[in-house]
Order: C-alpha cells, then sequence, then structure tokens
C-alpha cells in the first residue's frame, strides 16, 4: 500500500465529556495544566472518533488525557493507558529486533535476505536493508495500489469478508508464497513501496537466525530489558488483555449497514506487518530508549534515522518534518477500529504517543480525519499549536 493508505487505516464515532486523567501521570503536576492538549483530544473525537487517549512528555513533564468512550453505547471514557492494537508501529519494533541481532554479529544489513531465507527463492538482489526500508519491491501481500489508481487484490483484509473471517490463522509463510506469485512490484532497489511482506520476512529471519520465535526475541532484547509488561506480541492469540477500548468495524449485509465489534481477532492476517499490542506508556518508553541509544550502538541508530528519498522512510521509521520546522522520528498504524500513534524528537526530550479506537471500514471513509488528527496533536505538541510561517519556511530545518 502507498504511504497515504498505510498512515489512512483508520477511524469514527461519538463525543462525550472529558478530563485529564491526573492518577495516571506523576506528580509534576503543572504538566498536568494542559487545556490546550484536553481541547485538541476532544476535537478529535467530535470530528468522529470514537475516543482517543493521548500520552505527552516535553519539559513541562507528563500530561495525560483521555476523550470520548471506551464502548459505543457507553459512558466510561477509554483507559487513559489501555492496550490497543498498534498496527504498524509494530514495523518499528521489528526492525529494531533486527538491528539488534545486526549488533549481536547474526544479521548482515547488505546481505542478500535470500541467504537467511533460501527457501523461498528470494531475487537476489534484496537485502536486509530493503525489506526494513520497503524498497525490495516484493508484493504487498494485503495488496497493491498502483500509481494509475488500479489495485491488485491480496488477502480479504476488508468488508463483511474479513469481519466474517477474522478468527482464521494465517502462517506467515503462506502470506510471503502468497506475495511472491504475484509480479513484483519494481526492481530492488530502484523504488520505495510500502509493503507489509518485507516485515513478515523480517520476522521469519529472525526466526531463522535464531532459533526462536519472534515473540521470544521481542521478549529478550526489548520488553524485558525496557520493562515493556503491557505488550504484546500476539501472533495467533485472539484476546487483548484489559484494559482496552473497543474497536469497531462497518460492512454491507444484504444492503443494510452493520457494525461489528472486532476488539478480538487473530491478527495473523497481518502477522508482523502490524500484530502487536500496546500501551501509550509503553510506546513513550519504547521510543525514548530507542532515540536515546539505549537499544542500538549510535552507527545502527543512524542508519535507521537515515531516510530514503521518496517519502522520507528509514529502516522501521518515518524520519518526517514538522510544519515549524522541526523533525521527528515516528510510526502510526491501525486498521479494524484501533490505532496506535508514537512521535519523538530526535533527543527523546519530546514525545507523543496516543491510542485510538473509531468505526473502520472497507472505504477507509475514516482516513482523512486520521491525517488531520494526527497532524493536528502534531502541531499542538511539537509547534505549541502553530504551523511554521512563511518567513520561516524559506529556513533549512534545525
Amino acid at each position: 500500500m502507498t504511504r497515504k493508505i498505510t498512515e489512512a487505516l483508520d477511524l469514527a464515532a461519538t463525543p462525550a465529556m472529558t478530563t485529564a486523567d491526573s492518577t495516571a501521570a506523576p506528580k509534576a503536576a503543572a504538566g498536568q495544566d494542559r487545556p490546550e492538549l484536553q481541547k485538541a483530544i476532544q476535537e478529535i473525537v467530535e470530528s468522529g472518533f470514537v475516543g482517543v487517549s493521548l500520552r505527552v512528555h516535553d519539559e513541562r513533564g507528563e500530561w495525560v488525557g483521555s476523550a470520548g468512550v471506551a464502548e459505543l453505547g457507553g459512558t466510561a471514557k477509554p483507559p487513559t493507558n489501555g492496550h490497543v492494537r498498534i498496527g504498524s508501529v509494530t514495523k518499528t519494533f521489528i526492525a529494531t529486533l533486527v538491528l539488534q541481532l545486526v549488533a549481536e554479529g547474526k544479521i548482515e544489513l547488505d546481505t542478500p535476505a535470500d541467504d537467511y531465507l533460501p527457501e523461498f527463492g528470494l531475487d537476489r538482489r534484496i537485502t536486509v536493508r530493503m525489506l526494513l526500508q520497503h524498497t525490495s519491491g516484493v508484493f504487498n501481500f494485503t495488496g497493491e495500489l498502483y500509481e494509475d489508481g488500479t489495485f491488485a487484490p491480496g488477502i480479504t483484509w476488508s468488508g463483511q469478508g474479513w469481519v466474517d473471517n477474522r478468527f482464521k490463522t494465517y502462517r506467515p509463510q503462506e502470506l510471503v508464497r502468497l506475495a511472491l506469485s504475484k509480479p513484483a512490484r519494481f526492481e530492488p532497489g530502484t523504488d520505495w513501496s510500502y509493503s507489509n511482506t518485507n516485515y513478515v520476512l523480517a520476522r521469519l529471519l529472525i526466526e531463522k537466525v535464531t532459533g526462536r520465535s519472534v515473540a521470544e526475541e521481542m521478549q529478550r532484547l526489548i520488553l524485558g530489558p525496557l520493562g515493556l509488561s503491557g505488550t504484546v506480541v500476539p501472533t495467533t492469540q485472539t484476546e487483548i488483555p484489559e484494559p482496552h477500548a473497543h474497536a469497531y468495524y462497518r460492512y454491507e449485509e444484504d444492503g443494510r449497514q452493520q457494525t461489528a465489534d472486532v476488539t478480538h481477532q487473530d491478527p495473523s492476517w497481518i502477522s508482523s506487518g502490524g500484530d502487536m499490542i500496546s500501551t501509550t506508556q509503553d510506546l513513550h518508553t519504547f521510543i525514548s530508549a530507542l532515540v536515546g541509544g539505549k537499544l542500538l550502538p549510535a552507527p545502527l541508530l543512524a542508519e535507521m534515522c537515515t531516510p530514503e528519498t521518496k517519502v522520507g522512510y528509514g529502516l522501521g521509521v518515518f524520519v518526517q518534518e514538522t510544519e515549524c520546522g522541526g523533525t521527528l522520528i515516528t510510526h502510526n498504524g491501525g486498521h479494524g477500529g484501533h490505532a496506535g500513534l508514537m512521535y519523538s524528537t530526535p533527543d527523546g526530550r519530546t514525545t507523543l504517543t496516543a491510542s485510538l479506537n473509531y468505526v473502520d471500514d472497507a472505504a477507509l471513509s475514516m482516513g482523512e480525519a486520521f491525517q488531520k488528527a494526527t497532524q493536528r496533536l502534531v502541531n499542538e505538541v511539537f509547534c505549541g499549536g502553530r504551523a511554521r510561517s512563511a518567513d520561516e519556511a524559506a529556513e533549512p530545518a534545525q
């Protein structure tokens, strides 16, 4: 999928009265007096989301708040540190894991991926680096949208077909073989296109070189050392730990609109392209540790945060310029009524993590609202609520 569609995999539904949750934050009480942040998340709910929870860390301390509701028809707010399916934020975890194995000498970034996974007969020009940077050209098993507007389908991941079969289990090898049965999008290394297949191959590579499951390696190298007790690599597990807000999917059946609660599902359909569960606190801890150099040696962190030129994708992260001239390390993700947001300045001094619950559908009808919502939050947190002026825009970003 293109970056636009990937970032638009999200959102819709009911406003409610909200206040910041001061009990969830440490007593840097001044950081709690942030009406502009509460206003921002309330406006997001009013734009059509069911609920949103936001966590901000900056020079004023920690601020945590929520808006909307946890469940359609209910009155309870979304839990401020509830569990959420984070979608493609998973890719940042997977890329970090691969780079940690590079640091351990088990993987080399510029070695053909086929050397590690010969069973798939991958194009020998595809390197491990290309998998992490989406420059391999391998077909996206969730489907390819081309520049001319044509769409080549992959597995069923939308509509009533997905709702009815959301507990189906896929093996990662099955997803890869489906992708490889389709024509490559471009010659390896000649272009950029977002492909979930790249990260399922990365998962299989991790498991091949370590002899352990991706969940075990994630626990060994990231979750355990950082104490990320709210983060789960579910693989085929259909449940999501409590507390959590509910996720919804709207579809048409016999000419009538139906809305299903899809909070529980088998995430193996997306595998390591987006299957993980986390919390806003754990996402803050993870991105802070990552950019702070606690997970990777400095040279590998620098490579991770060096973007390709087409859309600014590094190795598992977007490197994004703000409207006020700053730089952010980020990855968002979502599908099926849950989404996670993760942003940090390169020095880790300011972070924004959020979870959203909404009513998704096959048309991704909340996509535009999602993009506006994320931009609204980014401008508020990283630009003080303002976009860059015309004079500032003429100056290079620092």
